[in-house]
């Protein structure tokens, strides 16, 4: 038995060059403000048109993936029982002190099911966390794209490494993905902050002097504090939840054998 050296269900061409564009918008999503000389007034209006923006790249990954034979049924059922779950799992820790559990199941199911998969279930289970907790403002496009690129990573994780070194693979990118995000939804917020802090974000600035600010602004506020408390959930739940989450998804894409008609 193979045990899936390879993602369950695997992307195609196709599927890959939708998944470089979504990154390269996402990452645009996220910095342009670093590369802009007028001052920024919020997120409140541009949020919206990015929040449709974002859906149809995800439409597009799913039906790319469905035309050239890599998600079917089977896969979309079980997308959207790991999207429940995942969304079920966020109101637990309600991110006090940076305790959020649904991080580490997306890593784990990105590792199992692969890049595609993990990036449409990381957008999918925030969208759902944040009808179910009530979470829907401007910031929930960007906290979906976040996600998405961390379950995207997960997937592109090497695939040669099993047993306790893929579970401390996973760890260290459960880690590593928690301040990533930290970081992404700080690059969110530091920009459109009133005031005049040295740490402000100042239009038309070298890109140098900008970046130190952030990098120093994220420290003190998320990276110490929140960041830290995600990062330490992600690597205790992946310990010693995950080599019995990923005993059951590796089950479970077997009895559904994605690869086969």
């Amino acid at each position: 038995m193979t045990d899936f050296l390879g993602p369950a269900v695997r992307i195609r061409l196709r599927t890959a060059a939708v998944l470089v564009v979504a990154v390269a918008l996402g990452l645009a999503m996220f910095c342009w403000p670093l590369f802009v000389s007028t001052p920024p007034s919020g997120h409140t209006a541009d949020a919206p048109f990015i929040f449709m923006a974002t859906l149809p790249v995800l439409i597009l990954i799913v039906l790319a993936e469905l035309s050239s034979g890599g998600l079917d049924a089977k896969a979309l059922a079980l997308l959207g029982v790991l999207s429940a779950v995942d969304a079920a799992l966020r109101p637990l820790g309600a991110g006090t002190g940076g305790i959020e559990l649904v991080f580490f199941l997306l890593v784990l199911a990105g590792r199992v099911f692969g890049p595609g998969f993990g990036f449409v279930l990381g957008a999918t289970s925030l969208f759902a966390s944040a009808l179910l907790t009530g979470g829907v403002g401007p910031w929930l496009p960007f906290q979906m794209l976040a996600s998405s690129l961390v379950g995207l990573g997960a997937g592109l994780l090497p695939r040669g490494v099993r047993g306790r070194w893929e579970i401390a693979l996973l760890a260290a990118y459960g880690v590593v993905a928690a301040y990533f995000y930290g970081l992404a939804m700080s690059m969110f917020t530091w920009p459109f902050l009133a005031g005049t802090s040295a740490l402000d974000f100042v239009p038309g600035a070298p890109l140098g002097a900008n970046l130190h600010r952030f990098l120093v602004f994220t420290v003190l506020t998320s990276t110490l504090g929140w960041d830290t408390g995600r990062a330490i959930t992600n690597l205790v739940a992946i310990l010693v939840l995950g080599p019995a989450i990923l005993t059951i998804l590796r089950r479970a894409a077997r009895r559904a054998a994605f690869t086969r008609p």
